[in-house]
């Protein structure tokens, strides 16, 4: 499959970062890419201090946000996977962190909920956002089993290996990772090492600009970056190999030569 990562830059407009998200997916579709990949949250950037709720910014799934991205999907004839920011009954000012997935024709077929939320460097996501207990489950699509985790999960490696044991032959990894000390390293690194441990490819799409690195990424089963972004909106490729995989596992069966039982 030919995937595309479209590492874009979001504002407080929510219609203008719409219409961004769906040039992003023709130009992904124009592409020839199968698949496209934005960023985590990218609904809207809610500016720290402004007063401003992501429950006043929330949609619910079936929202004109997502209906709009799949009427996009849909005629471009591409997946679409995409964070936003989705509507929950009695939270007055928070909202669940969503990925949602779009099939070629329109239709949703899988959304997950945030799990792991940011509270971290002195930062406390849980402020803004919900903490879910989705399952973690890849999703079964015309080119195998797809995983998704978000963001700071990437520092989680029991969440990429249940998805790995779960059966899933790619990891999609949509993120706002925030500017700072080593954080580009972290990123990098992070990404890396969740495809090598668990002998799966691995896409990050990060937002760029505002407080947010940039620096996307996709890298194949042994762990080797093979598309890459600066600090600049972008939409690149990638081809995924099934193949490549298949041969890394059967080099490299550290999954296969687990002991659990020790552990």
């Amino acid at each position: 499959m030919k995937i595309a990562i479209a590492q874009l830059a979001s504002s407080p407009n929510k219609q203008q970062n719409l219409n961004k998200a769906c040039e992003a997916i023709q130009k992904a579709a124009q592409g020839g890419a199968d698949m496209v990949l934005l960023p985590e949250m990218f609904m809207a950037f809610v500016p720290p201090d402004t007063g401003i709720s992501y429950a006043d910014i929330a949609e619910p799934i079936n929202g004109p946000f997502v209906s709009q991205l799949a009427k996009t999907a849909k005629e471009n004839g591409i997946y679409v996977t995409c964070g936003i920011y989705e509507s929950a009954l009695n939270e007055p000012k928070r909202a669940f962190n969503t990925t949602i997935m779009l099939n070629r024709q329109g239709e949703l077929i899988y959304h997950y909920q945030k799990t792991h939320l940011y509270d971290a460097f002195s930062y406390q996501e849980s402020l803004n956002i919900i903490q879910s207990n989705n399952k973690l489950e890849p999703v079964e699509t015309e080119f195998g089993k797809i995983g998704i985790l978000v963001c700071y999960e990437l520092r989680f490696p029991e969440v990429a290996r249940k998805l790995a044991l779960a059966g899933a032959d790619l990891l999609l990894v949509p993120t706002a990772w925030v500017s700072g000390p080593l954080k580009e390293e972290h990123y990098q690194g992070l990404v890396k090492i969740r495809a090598l441990e668990n002998t799966i490819p691995v896409c990050a799409c990060d937002q760029t600009g505002n407080i947010f690195i940039g620096r996307s990424l996709i890298c194949d089963a042994m762990g080797v970056t093979i598309a890459s972004a600066g600090y600049d909106e972008t939409v690149f490729f990638a081809e995924i190999s099934t193949q490549h995989t298949a041969e890394t596992r059967q080099k490299l069966p550290c999954i296969q030569n687990r002991r659990p039982e020790l552990y």
